[in-house]
């Protein structure tokens, strides 16, 4: 009977198996990357406004309280997009005549909210309260990043669900004294691993907040 096969067939065959393996690890580390790159989770991509707004201006040069515009961060679980009335309250006096603001005025006269682009937009199914956020000592800068820092309002983390499970795990280390939870560049006053642990225990917060239930209802 003929041989079939010729002698180097198995060195084709061998070499077909380990260019397979090749292209299923390439494949892998590509569908990662790509699920991790700004593409998926719009991380440190700023967001276009109906309206050119600066947080660098209002908070780090005027020193703007974060609930000033964000009225509701302390009695529910959403933090509030700012009013046009609230706008106003300002502008109505200052840079009145400015063109870069006519949405703003446009929105007072018709009494249309501004329709602000989301740049922290959760999925349905996950439920994010942020009044006991900061109730428990966690502090904007924490989630938000350094909004005072930012002329235009990005996505400081990927919100995926393995960034929100690292501080439930472990959540002494981002813990802050109330007083201090608004405040921009805090730096702890003694270190943190003694600092955290107290808080927690004052605070009344457990570690291992995993279970599903706590952010899937």
């Amino acid at each position: 009977m003929a041989q079939l096969f010729q002698p180097y067939s198995n060195t084709f065959a061998r070499l077909g198996i380990l260019a397979l393996l090749f292209v299923i690890l390439g494949g892998g580390l590509v569908l990662g990357a790509t699920i991790w790159s700004p593409y998926a989770t719009r991380q440190d991509l700023p967001r276009e406004q109906p309206v050119p707004f600066s947080h660098k201006h209002h908070v780090g040069g005027l020193g703007l309280d974060c609930r000033y515009c964000h009225t509701s961060v302390e009695t529910s679980a959403n933090a509030g997009m700012p009013s046009t009335e609230t706008c106003m309250n300002c502008h109505s006096y200052v840079w009145q005549d400015s063109k870069v603001l006519e949405p703003v005025r446009r929105s007072w006269r018709n009494r249309q909210p501004i329709a602000w682009t989301r740049v922290y937009d959760l999925p349905d199914f996950v439920f994010f309260d942020h009044s006991i956020h900061v109730h428990k000592g966690v502090g904007c800068e924490s989630c938000h990043g350094r909004v005072d820092q930012m002329p235009i309002t990005y996505k400081a983390h990927s919100l995926y669900m393995k960034w929100c499970l690292d501080c439930h795990r472990d959540p002494a280390k981002h813990l802050r004294p109330l007083a201090d939870v608004y405040k921009m560049g805090y730096v702890p006053k003694e270190s943190q691993a003694i600092l955290g642990p107290r808080l927690m225990k004052k605070y009344g917060i457990r570690r291992n907040l995993t279970e599903c239930y706590v952010c899937h209802r």
